[in-house]
């Protein structure tokens, strides 16, 4: 169903888990959070990091 607002993501996939958290947690659209897990894996301090330098590059 539609109902659930967050139901393009599978929180028990991890890179969606990811890239859910990075879209609720930064400034990054849905797809350049899945655009840098599918680059950089789902390691999530690196994630942030990297989020970090484009919010300020922006």
């Amino acid at each position: 169903m539609a109902d659930d607002r967050n139901e393009w993501t599978n929180p028990q996939d991890e890179d969606e888990a990811e890239i859910k958290y990075l879209v609720e947690n930064t400034d990054l659209s849905p797809l350049q959070a899945k655009e840098l897990v599918a680059k950089h894996g789902a390691d999530r301090e690196k994630l942030l990091e990297i989020a970090r330098t484009m919010q300020a590059e922006g």
